[in-house]
């Protein structure tokens, strides 16, 4: 959904959290010819899944995200452009050209960083119930009136590159569970971001669904996953702080996997 900085102390990350939205171009290889793109930002790249690809740099692409795993056993061309702090302009001006008539298949998970969830996410973890109360209250203005149009620019020029294309638009989950959470935000923090949530994932899927696009919604999957669970597929505030806040591997092999999975109606392995 969002990228945070990499950079900080463990005694800075229990009092700080600040926006990264450093992006890189595609790789050359990249850029080739593929029946499949996955474009996006740090959801769909994999941030907090680890073993990093090489080549993907401060967007942080992932062996263990979704697209990854799909391809594995859907071989072929294959384009993973997903990148970190990515919103829809970076979508539009840096991620398309790896379409074509040829791409069967565009995945995507976009918005959250156009929102602005970086900013509240930070307010909500150093500042009041009120001061994280007003943060989202700002963030779900900015999806229910400005978002939209960000979305229709951008799925409309993913069918224009790539006319022939499935498009699977996939949603965020909820990022927390509301039991006792030691050490957590409060329950009241927790509760309005995930009602922020709910609010971005029902934004996103009718927009996909003017687009004529699937959408994956991943939050039956996340459900008693989140930050705060027992066995959570959502890593809480940790090292490196970028990661914190995105899924762990197993959110992505056993979340969002299989959601693309399930709206595809294509299993893997």
């Amino acid at each position: 959904m969002f990228s945070l900085p990499r950079t900080l102390s463990a005694t800075a990350v229990a009092v700080t959290v600040v926006a990264g939205t450093a992006l890189v171009a595609p790789t050359a290889q990249a850029a080739s010819a593929s029946n499949y793109a996955a474009l996006g930002d740090s959801y769909s790249a994999g941030v907090g899944a680890g073993n990093y690809l090489p080549d993907s740099g401060a967007c942080k692409r992932s062996a263990n995200a979704y697209p990854a795993l799909w391809n594995r056993s859907h071989p072929g061309g294959f384009a993973f452009v997903a990148c970190s702090g990515a919103k829809t302009a970076d979508v539009r001006s840096g991620q398309l050209a790896v379409l074509n008539s040829a791409t069967s298949l565009v995945t995507i998970s976009i918005g959250g960083n156009d929102a602005g969830f970086v900013d509240t996410i930070m307010t909500c973890v150093l500042a009041s119930d009120n001061d994280c109360s007003v943060a989202v209250a700002k963030a779900k203005t900015y999806a229910t009136d400005k978002l939209p149009a960000d979305l229709d620019a951008t799925y409309a020029q993913i069918r224009d590159r790539a006319p022939n294309a499935r498009l699977v638009v996939l949603g965020y989950p909820r990022l927390f569970e509301l039991g006792s959470c030691f050490l957590g935000l409060s329950k009241f923090k927790r509760t309005i971001l995930d009602q922020a949530a709910d609010t971005l994932a029902e934004i996103t899927r009718q927009r996909a669904g003017a687009a004529h696009a699937d959408f994956a919604d991943v939050r039956t999957r996340f459900a008693g996953h989140g930050v705060c669970a027992s066995n959570a597929w959502i890593h809480g505030i940790t090292l490196p702080v970028d990661e914190s806040y995105h899924p762990t591997s197993s959110g992505q092999s056993q979340g969002y996997l299989p959601e693309l999975q399930a709206v595809t109606g294509i299993r893997v392995g």
